[in-house]
This record gives structure tokens, sequence and C-alpha cells, in this order.
């Protein structure tokens, strides 16, 4: 599955808090709630042993585990060893690029100008993370995808329900949830009801439908046809 559930659901949850009792049961209420591509950061403390357990547990919660804020080789090899299946980077490098590349795992590369992200393309960046997103806003999004209309583009940092579907409509491949959903209180507190019901509410407000039921989401590319994914899955 990798990166096809992330293109599928067009949302991908990152988890960036202190504490987590149960890695296994925040993926569930994660997927549970329509984002099935789970994010562990690695400025979150004993992350590799997190994510080998999210990892792990994968057939239980159905969920696809990366490591993000992954900036050097170093660190891309000990997330691909603990089980990461993606790695994302908040800026460009060329030595995660190579790391994950021998191994074949995708990686997301983040960049915010246009020569940045033509330098992530030609590192091989399966979609390019688009950092930080909420400071540019959304019409940003939608001026590089002016040039750049085939690249997959995912925005992140300072997303939330009230403005995920603003960048879903600029052109946005997927959109990042971070501390709206996935935030170090609910986290602390083993609220897997509320982080699932946080979930479902920001990928109804992206997307469309109802939080806890009702229409599906649209869940297609700008423009209407679906988001190719075999390439990623070759990977």
């Amino acid at each position: 599955m990798t990166l096809s559930a992330l293109y599928e659901d067009r949302a991908i949850a990152v988890v960036r808090v202190p504490t987590i009792l149960s890695p296994v049961e925040l993926c569930r209420a994660l997927a549970d709630g329509g984002i099935r591509s789970v994010e562990f950061t690695f400025t979150t403390p004993g992350v590799e042993a997190l994510i080998r357990a999210a990892a792990d547990g994968a057939a239980e919660h159905g969920a696809v585990i990366g490591a993000g804020t992954v900036t050097d080789a170093d660190t891309a090899k000990r997330a691909i060893d603990a089980g990461a299946q993606f790695l994302v980077t908040p800026g460009l490098s060329e030595a995660v690029a190579e790391v994950a590349t021998a191994a074949g795992i995708p990686f997301l590369l983040g960049a915010m100008t246009p020569s940045e992200l033509m330098r992530a393309l030609d590192l091989g960046s399966d979609a390019v993370k688009v950092f930080p997103a909420g400071t540019m806003g959304s019409g940003f999004l939608k001026d590089l995808r002016g040039p750049f209309p085939d690249v997959r583009l995912v925005p992140s940092g300072g997303l939330h329900a009230g403005n995920a579907r603003e960048y879903i409509d600029a052109g946005a491949a997927a959109v990042t949830a971070g501390s709206s959903v996935v935030g170090a209180a609910a986290v602390a507190a083993a609220d897997w009801a509320g982080i699932r019901a946080a979930a479902a509410e920001f990928t109804a407000a992206a997307l469309g439908g109802s939080a806890l039921g009702g229409s599906a989401p649209d869940k297609s590319a700008p423009g209407g046809s679906a988001l190719p994914v075999a390439s990623v899955q070759s990977r």
C-alpha cells in the first residue's frame, strides 16, 4: 500500500508529541477516522521504538507508518531499520534521498521555492512537502501548480479543519493534519475516541461529506482524474 493510502485518503497525520502511551491505538484511531498515513517525527522522544511498535502492529490498525523530520543519512537509516515505510524531510536533503532510494523506500522532500521543488524532483521525491504552508497560504500552493501541474504537493504546517479544504481546492495531492488532530493532551490521555473524531472532522472538512458517516469524500485528483500510484507502489 505504501503511499497509495496517502493519495487515496488525501491526508497524512503528523505525530509530534512528548508522550505516546500506545502507538498502535493511536494509529488505529487515526485510520478509523480516515487518515491511514501516520508520520512519527524524530523530534518525538523514543521515536524509533514507537515506529517499530506501530509498524509491528500494522495488521491491527491498518495504517502505513512513516518517519518525519528526517534530516540526515543516519536518521534515515535508523528510521528504515525501525520499520518506517516512507520518509519525510522538512527541507532538501540529498543524503536522505540517497538512503531512501537505495532502500527502495518512498520519500517526500520538503521545499518552498520553485528552485527547491525542482531539486526535490531531481532527487526522486515521490511528492513534495510544501513547508511551512500555513505561513504562505493556499494561494501560494495554487501558484506553484501553475508551472508544476503534475507534481504531487503536500502542504504542511498550520493546516486544520478550518482551512484544509482551501489547500485541496488549490491543488494539494494531500493535506497534513498536525496538532489540531493529534494533540499532545489527547495523546497523553489516550483519548483515542477524541482523536478518531478529530481525524474524521479533518478529513470531512477537507474533502466533503459527514465526519461520522454520510456522503463519501471526493478522493480524486484536482481536475477529476485519479492520482496515479503505480509508480510509487513499485519503488
